[in-house]
């Protein structure tokens, strides 16, 4: 018993960033631990149940899921998306025309761009298609950005996560984002693994708070909360609300490092966007 209470703490130690743990670990290295760790705080729960976010670990949250599944509340939005993936620009072009003709694509965001050396995250990407071809950008957290995304994701269901980190700078963006991930903030002294590594599991007033695992997979998510769809920058946004510190804006370059090491670290489970969480 004390020795698997020391491994746990152990891990906690590494996963939470204190001292110098990660400092010489390589992605893949990380990705071992994360997998280690859970599978010890969750024993039991597969790999491809982390796209479920919580209701992979806790059974009366997922009935009351699986049964608003049966009608989920994103359908229509799916279908507001598949109409504007369609419609024309006012140039005549689509957004096939910057996406290979499919909108199937979740497996390729995010991405290292060699020339640019930036991350590419996908709704940058829906932004820049539109730029480029005369029309104006979309707000990145909430509305018709969000329509698209929950038409492209459900399009991409059952591709596999699999972020590729191809050379020295984009391994600096991996570690700034991971970094970030660990690093303590605002009043409350949280970081990003206070609650989704360390206390992954645990209640917080009614709610529980969701494996860190897997967190990448499920977006756009309709959040009771919300009553719409919102993207993982948005997510990010409340969060950082949550823990009393100044909410940064989406898709700066902080918050797409950020997405590229905590998608990395989902890496072999499925895409399984849009999904609804409480």
């Amino acid at each position: 018993m004390k020795k698997t209470v020391l491994l746990t703490v152990a891990a906690v130690a590494l996963l939470a960033g204190y001292g110098a743990a990660f400092a010489d670990t390589s992605p893949d290295q990380d990705l071992k631990t994360w997998h280690t760790y859970f599978d010890k705080k969750f024993p039991g729960v597969d790999l491809q149940e982390y796209s479920n976010g919580v209701y992979a670990i806790d059974k009366v949250s997922r009935d009351s899921w699986e049964a608003i599944e049966e009608f989920p509340p994103y359908e229509p939005m799916i279908e507001d998306g598949e109409a504007m993936w369609n419609k024309p620009f006012a140039n005549g072009k689509t957004y096939a025309s910057c996406f290979h003709g499919t909108p199937a694509v979740a497996d390729k965001f995010p991405y290292w761009d060699l020339s640019r050396k930036m991350v590419i995250s996908l709704p940058l990407a829906i932004n820049e298609c539109r730029k480029a071809n005369g029309e104006k950008p979309l707000k990145y957290a909430k509305g018709p950005i969000t329509r698209l995304l929950a038409y492209m994701a459900y399009e991409s269901r059952g591709q596999v996560t699999d972020v590729k980190i191809p050379n020295k700078a984009a391994m600096a963006a991996y570690k700034d984002g991971r970094r970030y991930y660990f690093t303590r903030r605002g009043q409350l002294n949280f970081s990003c693994a206070t609650c989704h590594v360390q206390n992954a599991g645990m209640h917080v007033r009614t709610d529980i708070l969701s494996p860190a695992l897997g967190h990448t997979t499920g977006w756009p998510v309709y959040r009771s909360k919300w009553g719409d769809l919102g993207t993982l920058h948005r997510r990010f946004k409340g969060c950082h609300k949550q823990m009393r510190a100044k909410p940064p804006k989406p898709q700066i370059a902080e918050m797409r490092n950020l997405e590229y090491f905590l998608t990395y670290m989902s890496n072999g489970i499925e895409y399984n966007g849009p999904s609804a969480r409480k």
